[in-house]
């Protein structure tokens, strides 16, 4: 059952069906690449709209309301018809503002919101590019999303919006130290920065289990990363209206939400990666494993959301540079030490 419904094996024989109708094999390759980059969209698309409807309905619940409930069966077309709204909404540039670096940067935020699916192990051998440096390829790209923030404060000619900017470098740029030091760990007890490498080390115990600490400061430090409650600094409407965005309408706000969507669920992605065993599980096709991994993880980012509340700017980087990073720390210490009295006595 797995054999056949896994993602390997699908690719396979769509790979073959290309191959009874196109001429050569670099027509073929082509041609897959464009599936898989096409997948890849499609994935971060329709999550986007699954998942602003899934939060509603998760925050609904955890506030004891119906949520969306008019709009199609059970308020399942909701997302759909505010889709259609923003699509239909006036385009405003404001006065004075860096045009072309304001149109940019929603274009770039979107970017490497999109680059990180690349390195995702979906399912055994279903990978777009199994990188030895994948680890890292993640960490560089989604990096990248500071500069488009920073780029869309700065060029909306606003006083809120730039300060906004700043806040998403500062809060950013803290936050990744930490989690880069709480992947260290998984890193060193596997000898590799290769997805694929990491979820076969995973196959006997969940790493969740020898990483625990690196876990929940992975979590925390993702939650700030993606600006999520309650580290939505970036976009406090109480001080800054909503930060890079306050000049923003229509479909241009709409890409800066779904690449928060798209990171949403690529940072619940890498964690199923390297905390939750990837793709591995009994019975069940492994990229269902993965994906209802996801989804606890999405839940997880979901009720933190809507159960602690927002931090003052001053809180957040005390709690990143003062808490986290010496945990970070002290968790890569322990890990190697660990490691050093394991080979010693075996």
């Amino acid at each position: 059952m797995q054999e056949i419904t896994s993602l390997f094996q699908i690719a396979k024989m769509l790979r073959a069906l290309l191959e009874s109708f196109l001429p050569n094999q670099q027509l073929v390759d082509i041609c897959m690449s464009l599936i898989n980059i096409g997948a890849i969209f499609t994935i971060i698309s329709l999550s986007a709209v699954v998942l602003v409807y899934a939060e509603r309905k998760v925050s609904a619940f955890m506030q004891r309301r119906s949520g969306p409930n008019r709009v199609g069966p059970k308020g399942t077309l909701q997302s759909v018809a505010d889709m259609v709204k923003l699509m239909a909404k006036e385009d405003i540039m404001p006065d004075g503002a860096d045009r072309w670096m304001w149109m940019l940067a929603p274009m770039l935020l979107f970017i490497p919101a999109a680059a990180v699916y690349v390195v995702f192990p979906f399912d055994n051998k279903a990978i777009f590019a199994d990188l030895n440096i994948g680890i890292f390829y993640f960490i560089a790209i989604s990096a990248q999303s500071v500069l488009p923030f920073l780029m869309a404060g700065w060029a909306s000619n606003n006083k809120y919006s730039l300060v906004g900017g700043m806040r998403t470098v500062a809060q950013m740029l803290s936050y990744e130290v930490p989690m880069v030091l709480s992947i260290l760990g998984i890193v060193m007890l596997v000898g590799s920065m290769r997805m694929s490498t990491i979820v076969a080390a995973q196959e006997q115990v969940w790493f969740i289990f020898l990483q625990p600490i690196a876990f929940v400061v992975y979590v925390i430090t993702a939650t700030a990363e993606i600006n999520r409650a309650p580290f939505d600094l970036v976009e406090g409407e109480s001080e800054l209206v909503a930060g890079p965005f306050t000049e923003y309408t229509g479909m241009r706000w709409a890409l800066f939400f779904l690449a928060e969507y798209a990171n949403l669920l690529a940072v619940s992605a890498i964690a199923a990666t390297l905390f939750l065993g990837g793709w591995n599980g009994p019975w069940l096709p492994g990229w269902i494993w993965f994906f209802l991994k996801i989804g606890v993880m999405i839940f997880l980012f979901m009720w933190f959301r809507w159960t602690f509340p927002r931090l003052r700017i001053d809180q957040l980087m005390s709690f990143g540079w003062k808490i986290l990073l010496p945990l970070a720390l002290a968790n890569v210490i322990i890990t190697g030490i660990g490691m050093y009295i394991y080979e010693f006595f075996s």
